[in-house]
């Protein structure tokens, strides 16, 4: 693999940023990593990441003629830098949410398909184990017809990233494209993957806490998502910034007992129906960089291998489209039909 990828370019360098050098290093260290910020990089940013060169604007960036670029810049400017750069032929990963926006992402979407360019938007957690199995035991009919998703993710935001100041993080911040919906988006991304499609949202969003932030901390969410197998099929879903006991489960409940995923955990449990206890499906203990190493294979695949890719712009542009709804259905009060 990465024959053809000789070059990458890491536009913005905060925590996804150095995580994904890392994991490039790890994979394929004769790979040239290039960063693009909008501040110099010092010689020991340079030497300690082990980066080809740090560069300040995007012509300099192009010209080291990278065949790959992962957008890790606050989501307020990816559409902007990445337009730039599919415009150039340079194949594109970009990291959730793929905008705050959905304006101009069609845009982009185009100028991608024009120029012959992979786009992929970085749901990372669709390469974790334990959620692939999920999928797969609710594929093959574990609980029988689907009645019913609960859904729910929390974390206490000042201790997401404990070695800096939460205030002055993109998830605080919305000129910067944050907020609990966008930073959380995963959840509405692996419930269409495995659920289908959403057709409406009804939605109450909220700052429920005295964090000293400008954007939402908590959204309670009814996703439909139309017929299946007969069943008018819908998922409550809660999102929020100030849960103390980290969380992130899924549990689907059937005509034949109830499937739970717990992505903290790794693990994935069935209650039987007339059952007394769950029992263990799935167990994977998987290391945090794990699913990003996957996603960069999967990445430099569709690339080299012309294939689409795992998780497409039209894949990250539908969950911004139901984040929108979302907040216009708590604006509202009402229904909002996709």
């Amino acid at each position: 693999m990465s024959n053809f990828i000789k070059t990458v370019l890491i536009v913005g360098l905060g925590s996804i940023g150095r995580r994904h050098i890392g994991v490039i290093k790890n994979l394929f260290p004769k790979i040239n990593i290039v960063v693009l910020r909008h501040k110099r990089c010092d010689k020991n940013n340079i030497k300690e990441l082990g980066l080809y060169k740090c560069v300040t604007s995007i012509n300099k960036a192009i010209a080291t003629n990278p065949q790959a670029a992962i957008i890790a810049n606050p989501a307020t400017k990816h559409v902007e830098v990445a337009k730039q750069l599919a415009s150039n032929r340079v194949n594109l990963l970009i990291e959730k949410p793929i905008s705050d926006s959905s304006k101009g992402v069609e845009e982009l979407i185009d100028i991608c398909i024009k120029n012959n360019v992979t786009l992929m938007t970085g749901y990372n957690l669709r390469f974790l184990p334990s959620l692939i199995e999920f999928k797969r035991q609710l594929q093959e009919n574990k609980i029988g017809n689907i009645y019913s998703i609960r859904s729910e993710i929390g974390q206490y935001l000042p201790s997401w990233r404990p070695e800096s100041d939460y205030r002055s993080s993109v998830s605080a911040n919305k000129s910067l494209g944050g907020g609990a919906l966008l930073e959380l988006s995963h959840e509405i991304d692996y419930l269409s993957w495995v659920f289908g499609s959403i057709k409406w949202v009804k939605s109450h969003v909220s700052r429920q806490s005295s964090l000293e932030i400008n954007v939402e901390d908590s959204a309670n969410i009814i996703l439909g998502f139309g017929e299946f197998k007969g069943i008018e099929l819908t998922a409550s879903l809660n999102i929020d910034f100030i849960r103390h006991d980290t969380t992130r489960k899924c549990f689907a409940i059937g005509e034949k007992g109830t499937l739970l995923w717990d992505g903290i955990s790794g693990k994935v449990e069935y209650f039987e129906k007339g059952g007394s206890d769950w029992s263990k499906v799935f167990l994977s203990n998987t290391d945090r960089n794990y699913t990003y190493s996957e996603e960069i294979k999967s990445f430099f695949s569709s690339i080299e291998c012309e294939e689409p890719p795992y998780v497409s712009g039209d894949d990250g542009l539908r969950t911004v489209l139901v984040v929108e709804a979302i907040k216009e259905s708590s604006n509202t009060g009402s229904i909002i039909y996709l």
